[in-house]
């Protein structure tokens, strides 16, 4: 019995999968015991990222950086994010407790600008208005339904194909939401019960192949490639299977395992599936305590940014250089290694 069920899933999802290739990024978020919620997301990507960690203050003035009729904003919150080649937000928390995350999706359709009238935002700065802006998923959901403006995309930088990402969002309080751009149209996921994100396919159909799986059963069979649907399914399994320690570092060393179970070797390429790539890095989000803490495949050790440490009403810049391919080494609290800088500029599109 148990043999046919095998049998069966790794035929329906060698079918689903046929046709799948996406960067391979994932996003987890774990709910514990006393209020400890715990965001993680790996970074995969088949060239160095140019990534690099950034503390930005609140009352900043903003715009959409995408040509006319772009929107306007000033930063209510101060944040410390992390970079994609210094010219987007792909992954932050700000001094709420939200934190955001970009990640591939192939299948990401956006406006049309020519039949809009809606202001615009360059994909580059789409994380960063949500963490400048609200404080709880609730609110941004409630916000972005209202739909305030359109994203407009633009090449991946150093190549000639549309950066196409969907968004998710989670909170303090183990809230969650995605928000996707499919045929055109806004679409967003918004339920504490969302705690994975992987990529294609779309989220809806995500969560129908993770429930193939949920009957199955993790602990007979979980699909093993680094298919986006395979790890949405390990994913979805491991984060509610570890336990919800009262310890808040037993809690962080689960999902920190998660995180890397999910993470693609470093180095592999696989000739048949050219868009699988390998994970740069990994950053895991202590809500409750607020500490932001990075992983690099190519530094011995981890290390985090204390939030509580931050005066975010300075208004200065700060940024923590982890050099090509992240390999400049920290270990332990790097808050203070922080050097004040000027702003990096997000992508500008159609200006």
């Amino acid at each position: 019995m148990i043999k046919k069920a095998l049998m069966s899933g790794l035929i329906a999802c060698s079918l689903c999968c046929i046709s799948l290739t996406a960067q391979a990024c994932t996003r987890v978020v774990f709910q514990g015991n006393n209020q400890t919620i715990i965001t993680a997301r790996s970074m995969d990507w088949k060239q160095d990222v140019g990534t690099n960690l950034w503390i930005l203050p609140s009352g900043v003035k903003r715009s959409g950086n995408a040509g006319k009729n772009s929107i306007q904003w000033i930063s209510k919150y101060g944040s410390v994010v992390a970079t994609g080649y210094d010219i987007s937000t792909t992954d932050g928390v700000n001094e709420a407790g939200l934190n955001a995350n970009l990640l591939w999706l192939v299948e990401s359709e956006y406006p049309d600008v020519t039949k809009s009238s809606k202001p615009k935002l360059t994909i580059a700065a789409w994380a960063q208005y949500v963490l400048d802006n609200f404080a709880t998923v609730d609110e941004a959901v409630k916000a972005l339904q209202k739909e305030p403006f359109i994203v407009v995309s633009d090449a991946v930088p150093g190549e000639k194909r549309l950066t196409t990402l969907h968004l998710s969002i989670s909170d303090k309080t183990g809230d969650s939401a995605i928000v996707e751009y499919i045929n055109g149209k806004q679409v967003i996921h918004h339920s504490p019960y969302y705690q994975v994100m992987t990529n294609s396919p779309t989220f809806d159909e995500q969560l129908a192949l993770n429930q193939y799986w949920k009957q199955i059963g993790g602990t007979i069979f979980l699909p093993g490639t680094n298919r986006a649907s395979d790890r949405f399914a390990r994913a979805s399994f491991y984060i509610n299977a570890i336990p919800k320690n009262d310890d808040p570092k037993e809690a962080l060393a689960s999902v920190f395992s998660v995180i890397r179970n999910v993470s693609v070797p470093y180095g592999l390429n696989t000739e048949e599936e050219p868009n699988i790539s390998s994970t740069r890095w990994r950053t895991v989000v202590d809500h409750k305590r607020k500490l932001y803490f990075f992983e690099s495949a190519l530094s011995p050790n981890s290390f985090w940014v204390d939030l509580n440490k931050i005066n975010f009403k300075d208004g200065v810049t700060r940024k923590l250089d982890l050099g090509k391919n992240q390999e400049n080494i920290y270990a332990g609290d790097a808050t203070a290694q922080f050097k004040a800088s000027q702003p990096f500029h997000f992508l500008g599109i159609g200006e």
